[in-house]
């Protein structure tokens, strides 16, 4: 029997969705570094899910089925303004919402194909528009509505600072989104495709990625690099802090892959956005404490940035709170997530791995009356 630890090298299915080969990233067969370069974010949903790029009318159509299921349902906004502001993380706002975001749609448990496509659409549409809501309730703010006109990645822009992104904001963003969208088999894709194999509805596949994906060596890396970032402070503080947190032994988010050699062919295109939006915002020094960060990890460590790095202050410089790092990068993910529950869905088998045993054995059971503290035989 195969045994690795954290499943490391096992290839557990096959998919045509997206593959990581000598370092390079694909979505069904597109290199990343093009779809980040030339692609809206609403082309790559429907690349992901309908195994195609669409054309104009086809994507005119898809954005406008993606405005119209933006809306929530009223009783879903009352529940997030009765939600806690100060305890809850947006993460664990995004799973409830999501849970009962089930509650409210007639085709929850109805499997057919356009079902399922209906469903997805939705789920789409209105994780950013939970999150957003959720950010505005907490401050205290009027919660906004989508605009038709805006795109995917503007609208969310919009509805969370109530102001119409500038030109490279918006292309900013778009990228981020189009760059996090999948990822092979992660371990949130793969616990969706876990919870859905059993034949479970996609509202329980995406609010069982949502709980991987919080995790800090996985969606949640961005929110520690920010935190880090705040630290510091300074660039002149940087090499005093890292050396430190050597001497402590601590892991620094951000850096290094498990299946990346050569780096994370995606870290390059949000470097260069985080140095463009310093220049426009005039807060150069995050993006200068990233590159000196990044210098001395390097320099020290042998390793490389991965694309929570400089997402971090990427998502800095757009104006978004930092404790919503991770909930945007569900809003992209969940497109990946998605695709990877209606590829399950198309030849389905219950995932079931095995576990090498490795407790004790040949135990004799012994009646509580006879048993010390430490679960012996009394003598």
């Amino acid at each position: 029997m195969l045994k690795t630890k954290g499943l490391e090298g096992v290839v557990a299915t096959t998919s045509s969705i997206s593959s990581i080969i000598d370092d390079i990233l694909t979505y069904r067969g597109f290199n990343v570094d093009d779809l980040a370069h030339y692609a809206d974010f609403e082309e790559v949903i429907y690349l992901l899910w309908f195994k195609k790029l669409p054309t104009s009318q086809q994507l005119a159509q898809f954005r406008n089925e993606l405005f119209e299921s933006a809306f929530l349902p009223d009783e879903l906004t009352r529940i997030l303004e009765q939600l806690p502001n100060e305890n809850a993380h947006p993460m664990s706002v995004l799973m409830t919402c999501v849970s009962t975001l089930s509650m409210y749609d007639e085709e929850t448990d109805q499997m057919d194909e356009e079902a399922n496509d209906r469903k997805a659409i939705r789920l789409q549409a209105k994780l950013t528009s939970i999150v957003a809501a959720y950010s505005r309730i907490r401050e205290g703010k009027k919660t906004l509505m989508p605009k038709r006109d805006l795109s995917f990645a503007a609208n969310f822009l919009y509805m969370l600072n109530g102001e119409i992104p500038n030109e490279i904001s918006e292309k900013a963003f778009n990228k981020a989104l189009v760059l996090h969208a999948d990822h092979e088999l992660n371990a949130s894709t793969f616990t969706a495709r876990v919870c859905v194999a059993t034949l479970s509805d996609m509202y329980s596949g995406v609010t069982a990625a949502l709980g991987a994906l919080k995790g800090p060596l996985h969606g949640g890396a961005n929110e520690r690099v920010m935190k880090m970032l705040n630290e510091i402070n300074e660039v002149d503080h940087v090499e005093a802090y890292l050396q430190k947190a050597f001497e402590r032994k601590e892991k620094i988010m951000g850096f290094g892959h498990r299946v990346y050699q050569d780096g994370d062919p995606r870290a390059k295109h949000l470097r260069e956005m985080s140095g463009q939006l310093a220049s426009v915002t005039g807060e150069e020094k995050w993006y200068d404490m990233s590159l000196a960060i990044e210098q001395v990890i390097l320099r020290e460590k042998g390793l490389l940035p991965n694309i929570d790095f400089y997402s971090a202050s990427v998502y800095h410089s757009l104006g978004i709170e930092h404790s919503l790092f991770t909930p945007i990068f569900a809003i992209s993910r969940v497109s990946g997530w998605i695709a990877h529950i209606l590829e399950q869905y198309e030849n389905n088998r219950l995932i079931r791995p095995r576990a090498e045993y490795v407790g004790s054995k040949h135990q004799t059971y012994i009646p509580i009356n006879e048993r010390d503290d430490s679960g012996n035989e009394t003598t």
